[in-house]
Formats: C-alpha cells, structure tokens, sequence
C-alpha cells in the first residue's frame, strides 16, 4: 500500500517591534501558497502560533505584486493581517521584516530597500545587537486636501472628531482625555461618514504626555487592538504636529515626536520635504517549523 509523501517543512519565525508580533514565512522563490484561511490558523494565539499578523518574505522578482520594484529592492514583504485580510503596509512589521534579513545573513550593509504594496521603504540598522534601533523612510503622510473632512470614531456611545492622515494606509486619528476612554477595543469603534474609509481603517486613541511627546492605543484593521502599531504613530505625531500648529514644509524645520505604545516607544520625525521616519527596536523571539495542518 503506497501511502503519501509527508509535506514539505515550512520554517517560520516569530518577532516583534515594541509587542506588535509576526509570524514571519521565509519564501524567498515564491512557492508557498497561503491562503486567508492559513494566515489566519497560524496567526490564532490559541490553535496556531499566534501574532497581530504574518509577513512573507519572498524575491520582488519571485512575486507578481512586486516584480516591477525588483530593480529597487530585492526583497518583498508580503504582509497580511491576522485574520487573513491583505494590508499595503506595516511600520512594526518592516523593521522585524529587515531584522530577519539581516540576522540570517541575506543583507550585509547598514540598510536596504524593501517592496511594500505601500511602496518601496529604505531601512538603516542603527547598530548590529538583536534589539537595537532600526529606521525605516515611511514615505510622505497624505493629509486631506482643502479642510479636514469631518470624520468621527465612536466606542460604547461616545464620539470624537478624528483627522485623517493616510501612511500608505489609513488611519483616523481622535485625541481624547484618557485612553481608558476607548474601551475593550475588542470590535472595531464606530467611524462616520462610511464612505470615508471604504477599505476600512485603523483607528488610533491619543492623549498628550508633554511637548513633543504622545500616547496611543490602536485599534487595527484586521486585527484588533494590538500592542503598537508603526505606521499608526506616524499617522498621530503628524497630526499632533498639525493640531499643534507645526508643519515643518512650512517652518523648514524637522519635527519630531515620542509615541508611547503600549509595547514601548516609538520615535517618529517629519522632514520639511514631507518624508516621515519610523525608529524603534526589532527583535526576533523563536523559531520553529509550521505544522502542514495550518496550512490547509
């Protein structure tokens, strides 16, 4: 009686920046398959390995989506959210993403360029240690054009007034008196007009702790409230910066924010020419092989 070949081994790794978790896939010839229904299995926290989201980490050459940025960047982060649903980008996750690459040899230098659907992020290691700061260029904020659309975010009854500030995704920001003012943040708060965000949006709760310095909570879309989110505090220190009265295309002037997250801290600074940099730690925690019953 013949009986079936066992399935292929599937490596991953887990890693975080400042508690925002990933499950990390290398696939660097673009061979696995995962479906919605896999990513969200190996992202369960009780029947999979756990995480607020999976990265893939193939060849832009080796990928449909990033084959026309494989002469910028060599490596492609294919980054899904827990539930299985695809995003343009993650601030946490592309730190983790370069520090896989670099703990495993595959990136020699001081930084490199990684594909995003968000567009192509250039990445510096600050310093070689295993947590050590990593930057990554976020691009430019796209604010609204003219006055600020009026959206507002509501949680158990209350609303705020949020800005929109798009990162490559959205994000609608609300600065409240207390985070506690959130809730749970176990369902996704309440966002009006709709038609604001017709993919959806992540939704980030601020107060102030001092100048120059924030605090958030997050609620993401396709994962919950999660521990931190990178691209999240870029959207809040621009527009904290823009409450505050300061845009540094104006003033010629960088700013820079401290953003507090529940996992740790964030620096995010804006350049007077728009570009927005993300710095804070990565760190890979474990790694082991995926059972073929995940992957379906």
């Amino acid at each position: 009686m013949s009986t079936a070949p066992p399935a292929p081994a599937v490596p991953f790794l887990k890693g975080h920046g400042t508690e925002n978790d990933f499950v990390i896939v290398p696939d660097p010839d673009g061979r696995l398959i995962l479906t919605p229904e896999a990513v969200a299995r190996i992202c369960d926290r009780r029947a999979g390995v756990g995480g607020d989201g999976l990265l893939r980490v193939v060849r832009s050459a080796a990928d449909p989506e990033a084959r026309g940025m494989a002469d910028r960047a060599e490596w492609f982060m294919d980054y899904r959210n827990a539930d299985g649903s695809v995003a343009e980008m993650c601030g946490n996750g592309v730190r983790v993403f370069a520090r896989h690459l670099r703990r495993a040899g595959l990136v020699k230098a001081d930084g490199l360029a990684v594909a995003t659907r968000g567009g192509i992020k250039r990445v510096r290691f600050a310093d070689d240690t295993p947590d050590g700061e990593i930057e990554v260029d976020m691009g430019r904020a796209v604010l609204p054009s003219g006055p600020d659309p009026s959206v507002t975010v509501s949680v158990g009854g209350r609303e705020w007034p949020a800005r929109h500030v798009d990162m490559g995704n959205p994000h609608a920001v609300a600065f409240v008196d207390r985070l506690d003012e959130a809730g749970k943040l176990y369902e996704a708060p309440g966002v009006a007009p709709a038609a604001a965000y017709p993919r959806g949006t992540n939704v980030e709760f601020v107060v102030d702790r001092a100048p120059g310095h924030v605090a958030l909570r997050v609620h993401e879309r396709g994962s919950g409230e999660t521990r931190s989110c990178g691209t999240g505090a870029c959207a809040v220190a621009v527009a904290a910066a823009r409450r505050d009265g300061v845009d540094p295309a104006a003033t010629g002037r960088a700013v820079t924010y401290v953003v507090d997250v529940p996992g740790g801290t964030l620096r995010v600074t804006e350049a007077p020419d728009g570009g927005v940099t993300l710095a804070g730690p990565a760190v890979i925690v474990a790694e082991g092989v995926l059972d073929a019953a995940l992957l379906g």
